[in-house]
C-alpha cells in the first residue's frame, strides 16, 4: 500500500474515533433486596408480578434508527453451580444466544415469554452442538429450567447496538455513539423505564442522571 493511502485511511480511521459521542451518569436503583444472594451473585427476585435484579443493576441503551447488524452476533449464557450466569443479559435483536450447561447434571431451559417462546429439552454438559436460539423480536424474555425450579434468568432484546448494564452502584458509560438526536432509556425492571431525549455531538461527552 502506498504510504499517502495509509496515512489517509489512519486518518479517517482516527477522525472516526474522535467523532464519537459518549453518554455517561447514574441511575437512581433500588434498594437490595433482603433475599440472601449466595456468593454476592445476581440473581432474578418477583414482588407483585414485577421482576428485578438482586442486587438491582439497569441496562441503559440508546434508542434510535439504528440500521439492523449484517449478521448476527453470538453471546453464551451459562449454567453453572445450578444458576444463570449472568441473570440479565441484554442483546441486539439477531443475536443468537448459546445456552451451555457446565453443571454435572440435567438442564432444561424454557420460555413462555410472547417476544421468545422455546423448550431446549433436557441435555448434558457433553451434548453438542451447545443448545441455542435467535431472539428477533424485542422485549424481555424471561428463562427457567424444568429441572431447577428455583432458576431464573432474563434476557433483554433491544433494537440498538449500544447499551450496557451498569454496576452495582448504578454508574454507567457508553461510547462509540453516533451524533444525532436520540432517547436515552435505563430499564431498571419489568415494569419501570425511564427515559429521556438527548443531542450527542461528535466527540462530545453527556452526562445524565435517572430519574
Amino acid at each position: 500500500m502506498k504510504a499517502w493511502l495509509a496515512a489517509l485511511l489512519f486518518a479517517g480511521a482516527s477522525g472516526a474515533g474522535l467523532a464519537a459521542a459518549t453518554v455517561e451518569g447514574r441511575v437512581a436503583l433500588p434498594k437490595t433486596r433482603t433475599t440472601p444472594v449466595v456468593n454476592q451473585r445476581y440473581e432474578i427476585v418477583a414482588k407483585s408480578g414485577v421482576l428485578s435484579t438482586n442486587p438491582p443493576v439497569a441496562v441503559v441503551y440508546l434508542e434510535g434508527d439504528f440500521p439492523a447488524p449484517a449478521a448476527g452476533s453470538v453471546v453464551q449464557l451459562q449454567q453453572k453451580d445450578l444458576a444463570f450466569v449472568p441473570s440479565l443479559l441484554p442483546v441486539q435483536v439477531g443475536t443468537r444466544v448459546e445456552f451451555p450447561n457446565l453443571d454435572d447434571t440435567y438442564h432444561n431451559i424454557f420460555s413462555f415469554s410472547p417476544p421468545k417462546r422455546f423448550d431446549l429439552g433436557r441435555y448434558r454438559s457433553d451434548d453438542r452442538p451447545v443448545p441455542s436460539q435467535v431472539f428477533d423480536v424485542p422485549g424481555l424474555v424471561t428463562l427457567r429450567c424444568d429441572i431447577h425450579e428455583h432458576m431464573r434468568a432474563l434476557i433483554l432484546v433491544l433494537a440498538t447496538p449500544h447499551f450496557a448494564v451498569t454496576d452495582a452502584a448504578g454508574n454507567f458509560r457508553l461510547t462509540g455513539l453516533p451524533a444525532g438526536r436520540y432517547k436515552l432509556k435505563a430499564w431498571v425492571d419489568s415494569r419501570t423505564t425511564h427515559e429521556r431525549p438527548v443531542e450527542l455531538a461528535a466527540g462530545g461527552i453527556l452526562r445524565v442522571e435517572f430519574p
